[in-house]
Parts: C-alpha cells; structure tokens; sequence
C-alpha cells in the first residue's frame, strides 16, 4: 500500500472547502440539509482516512513494511513457543523436585536457556524474592508480581515491569520445608510488541488530534455559510429599520438561506416602491389640492365680481342685468359641474362607485349614442360619423352609464380643443377575436407628442394657461381612464399636431360558445 503524501490530504481539504465555501462553491445548488449531510459524513470519513495514512507512514518509518512485520511477528512467535516448552519443564521441576530452584547451578543453566529467548525469571519464596535473573538489571520487578494463588490461570497480556512489557507466566507451588513458593517466567516483548504499543498510542493521538481539526475546520467552514448571508441579513434589516431602502442583497447560494434572502430582496423591493408610490400620491394629493383651489376659486371669483357689480348698481339697465345674471347661471354650472366631477372621480379613486355591467351589443349601442349626439354637435359646428364594419352583433360586457360617460367626456374634450370652422369626429369600431377597439378621431389642433403620456393625468391641460373655459376640468380624460380600467380593458392616444387627435380604448367582447367575456 502506498502511503498518502501530505500534498494529497491537503488536496482533499481544499476540496473539502470549496465545496462549503459559498463564495467559491462550484455547485450552487447545494442546500444547507445536504451540506450537513456532507459535512457529517466528511468528520466520520476524513479522520479514518488521515488515520490509516498516519498509521501506514509510522509502520513504513518504523519498519519498513508490512512484510517486515510479518517477519518479525514469525520470530517473535517462535521465542513464545520456545518460552512455553521451557516454562512446562520448570513446572514439572517445580512440582516433583521444588528444591532445585534454589540450586545455583541448576539456576545458571536455566538462565543461559532463558537469555536465548530474551526471557528471565524470578523465585519467590513467601513475598521473599530469592531469585531473579540479570535480564531484569536490578528492576524492582517483585512490587509487581502477583500474590501467591492456587489454580490460577497464565496471563497473555503485556505488561509494564520497570518501564518494560513482559508477557508474564506464574507457576505457585511448596518447597520441600513447606514454604510457599512462586516462579515467574517473564519474556520480554520484542520489537514488534513495542511497535504494537507505539502504534495504538500513535493511532489514538493522532485519531483524537484528527477529529479535534477536521471538526473544527469542518464546523468552521459550514458554519461560515451559514452565518455570514444571516449577518448580511441582519444589516439589511438593521437598514430597513433605520429608513435605508436604496441597497441591494448580495447574491446567494440556491439554497434555504439564499432563499429568504431573494424574498427579503423581493419585501425590500416591494417596500421601496410601496414607499415610492405614497411619496407620489403625496406629492399628487398636494397638487390635487393646489389646482381644486385654483379650479374652484375661477368660478367663485367671477360670480362674487357680479355680484358685487349688481350690489354697487352697475348693473343699471336691465340688459346688463339679465347678462350679469346669465354669467352668474353659467359659473355656478361651471362650479357644479366640477364638483360633481370631482365627486365621481373620488369614488372611482377609492373604488366605491358601483358599476352595472351587463351584456351590450357594442355596434348598436354605438350607433345609438351618435345620433343621440348628432344635435347637440351640430349646434357646435362639428359633424359626427361612425364608421363599422361588424358582420352582426358584436356583444361586450359593459356599463351603459358608464360607457356613456368614456365617449362623452372624450368627445367634449374634442371639441372645446377643436380650432377648425368645420370640425369632424369619426367613431370607428373595430373587433379581434377577444376584444373590441373603439377610436374616436378629430381634426382639431392636435397635441404635442411629449404631451400624449400625461394627458390621462388629473387636471392635465394641454393649454399651458388653465384656463377653464377652454380646457375644462382637467378631468375628463382622467375619469374616462379608469373606468375603461374598471372594464378591463386600456385606453391610450395618438396625435399629430395640426392633423387631430385620435383616443383609443377597448373592452373585452363575450366568447360566443362559453358567454363568459375573454380574458
């Protein structure tokens, strides 16, 4: 097996971080469920992977390989085996003739047996050591023999005697005087004993130290994708709170947190506007108030002048009193008429005037509606004409009033801009197959092409002067388009100047097969 090389841990880490990393993470999908998936399976997987890579570099360092270790487990086997068939000799003396293990002799030829095999042993006589061999180099090895017992079994695992492991074998028995007696055999654990001790501690620091830093830096590196975008939405917050509106979210990884910050970014957004549209409707309900007055002080002026005017006598005749009693009628009709107009586009604004819709066959009720008109546009030297090309009826859901009130206020506002001694408006009808077009063209004087975008606005004249009398209430337009919006259809214009003006709205026609309008 080839060892792991320090280059190739530090590459799985790198690799390991950038797939945590959010500001480099290469796979933007991954949600913050599967990152601590991986993030689990990565502390259980690296610290077994770092910890087979120590142990094989301390082995291939120590050793040199694991055929090395086979080799030297053979050897030190053997000398094991060797120390049982001795050990089975010293019993059998032990137990027939117990007094020979105090015999010096029999003792020296013992220990050149017992030095082959790197072992040695000790006599123990009560808690009296009265032998021990020159392998132990004055160790104090009898604070660590067991006590004397009968029928005890041999105890296979290593131990720490005087700083060294020794696999040791007890034997009690009785001298022949009756003392009570022990002999130990203690073969000393050989390199690959000690590398086995080495390795376990080895193994267990570093599989400890491994855990320790992979958690960390694991821990670290996701806790960082998480934490940073919520402190990005904390100061988000905090900017909101303070009135801040004008920034934007980073953007984030497609995952839970990125998530809500694309609809905290959105709430921002709507916010903004929200914030923007009330500034506007500010600024708008200033203006609105700024031209009522003035549209409702013209009128109120001029009636308090004649009146003041009959009240000083100047009105001396009584010609001059029925004309200064006409000009008071007319203003006080002006004035009722723009209040009134007034009025409804306040509930059209606020949605509380109710609408009575109900199925109109457009083309008749157009042609209704011109000839019902045709009078009155001829006492104002103006023709009027429709035009359509429906093969049948042509039914709309619509209010009747309502309707009226779009083309009415659209053909008044015509003809008090209408220069031309012999004015003309043409009603055209035309039809797709979900809506209906209704245009309504003039020859007057036309309007400026940067004006057409506000002339829909509230008390938006054409005529820079505000004058009343020419360019009505300002309403008109305004009111017609949000009740075309109240149908659900659109309203615009286009102008050429000199040439007329043309307004255009549509309603939605009723599907023939289903009597339900097209959407």
């Amino acid at each position: 097996m080839r060892l792991l090389t320090e280059a190739k841990i530090v590459y799985c880490l790198l690799s390991v971080w950038n797939l945590f990393d959010c500001r480099e993470m290469k796979v933007k999908t991954v949600s913050i469920k599967l990152r601590l998936i991986l993030s689990y399976l990565a502390m259980l997987i690296v610290p077994i992977i770092l910890t087979i890579g120590i142990a094989l570099g301390f082995i291939q360092a120590s050793i040199g390989s694991i055929r090395n270790i086979a080799t030297l487990g053979e050897t030190e086997n053997n000398l094991i085996m060797e120390g049982s068939k001795l050990f089975t000799d010293i019993k059998l003396t032990a137990d027939k003739n117990p007094d020979q293990l105090k015999d010096a002799k029999y003792l020296s030829g013992l220990e050149q047996k017992l030095t082959l095999i790197n072992s040695g042993i000790v006599v123990r006589e009560n808690n009296r050591v009265i032998h021990a061999s020159k392998l132990f180099d004055g160790q104090n090895v009898a604070a660590h023999l067991s006590k004397f017992r009968y029928h005890h079994e041999e105890n296979q695992d290593p131990e720490f005697i005087g700083g060294r492991l020794y696999l040791t074998k007890q034997h009690d028995f009785h001298f022949t005087n009756g003392q009570r007696a022990t002999v130990f055999l203690l073969t000393g654990v050989g390199p690959i004993g000690q590398f086995a001790y080495k390795l376990i501690i080895t193994i267990g620091v570093a599989f400890l130290l491994i855990i320790v830093f992979t958690n960390g830096i694991l821990t670290y590196m996701v806790s960082r994708s998480i934490v940073k975008p919520l402190r990005s939405l904390k100061k988000a917050a905090e900017k909101i709170k303070e009135g801040n509106l004008n920034f934007a979210m980073e953007p984030y990884a497609k995952d839970e947190i990125g998530e809500l910050a694309g609809a905290f970014e959105a709430m921002r957004f709507q916010l903004k506007s929200s914030v923007e549209q009330q500034m506007q409707y500010e600024n708008n309900r200033k203006e609105l108030i700024s031209t009522i007055s003035h549209d409702l002080k013209t009128p109120i002026t001029a009636i308090k002048g004649y009146v003041e005017g009959i009240m000083d006598g100047v009105a001396d005749t009584q010609e001059k009193m029925e004309r200064y009693i006409k000009t008071i009628y007319v203003k006080a009709n002006d004035l009722d008429e723009l209040i009134d107009q007034l009025f409804l586009f306040s509930k059209l604004d606020l949605k509380k005037l109710p609408f009575n819709f109900e199925e109109i066959d457009i083309d008749s009720y157009l042609t209704d509606c011109t000839e019902e008109m045709q009078f009155d546009m001829e006492r104002s030297g103006v023709c009027i004409d429709f035009h359509h090309k429906a093969q049948g009826p042509l039914p709309v859901i619509a209010d009747r009033e309502k309707l009226k009130r779009i083309i009415t206020n659209v053909i008044e506002n015509a003809v008090k801009y209408m220069n031309r001694e012999n004015g003309k408006i043409d009603i055209y009808l035309t039809a797709d197959e979900h809506t209906v077009t209704i245009e309504i063209k003039d020859n007057g004087q036309g309007i400026p092409e940067k004006l057409i975008p506000f002339i829909f606005d509230t008390f938006y004249r054409a005529d820079a002067s505000r004058n009343s009398s020419t360019g009505g209430s300002g309403l008109g337009l305004a009111i017609s388009k949000r009740i075309v919006e109240e149908h659900g259809g659109q309203i615009w214009a286009k102008s050429v100047e000199g040439k007329g003006t043309s307004i255009f709205f549509t309603l939605r026609r009723i599907n023939p097969t289903t009597d339900e309008p097209d959407v």
